[in-house]
């Protein structure tokens, strides 16, 4: 932890290289979740390139070096959530690597798993997303969706009865 908040604060002091390993670090996370929030491949790697980028242009307006982690990750849901937007314009397909990432699942689950997420809404998907992939709490997902909690927590819950009620049937 006293590795992360010194990188953090190195970064924060435009040391370049010390960002490149905090970025390495939640890469992962980050492109997980900006793929099954946005469904494409191409669109998920924009999202992620556009909230690293905007990151390293502001870290030095970062308040305190333990929100890294939860400010990034707020860049990124805003950055998705602009491309949702888009989505409302275009009909958007699921990309082959989404559909890899479930195989472990077995391809009949998997396909049912994926087909229900993808039918929920927007923001349901989105809060579920942030709490399955990048292990957010409701919290946490509250304050970078600026909402509040019990709303975050009701969201969740009746996205996950919607899955388990189609998966169930």
């Amino acid at each position: 932890m006293d590795n992360y908040l010194q990188l953090v604060k190195k970064a924060k002091k435009g040391d370049a290289e010390s960002f490149a390993v905090l970025y390495a670090e939640f890469y992962e996370n980050m492109f997980r979740f900006a793929l099954y929030t946005l469904r494409n491949t191409a669109d998920a790697e924009d999202a992620v390139s556009e909230a690293v980028a905007d990151a390293f242009l502001n870290i030095r307006k970062l308040r305190t070096e333990e929100a890294f982690r939860s400010w990034i990750f707020r860049i990124l849901s805003n950055k998705c959530k602009d491309k949702l937007r888009e989505y409302t314009k275009k009909q958007v397909s699921l990309d082959e690597q989404l559909t890899e990432s479930l195989r472990e699942e077995g391809p009949e689950d998997a396909a049912m798993i994926r087909h229900t997420y993808f039918e929920l809404e927007d923001e349901e998907r989105l809060i579920i997303g942030m709490h399955l992939f990048c292990g957010y709490k409701s919290r946490e997902i509250a304050a970078i969706l600026h909402m509040n909690e019990n709303t975050v927590r009701s969201k969740e819950s009746r996205g996950l009865k919607k899955m388990e009620a189609k998966l169930l049937q």
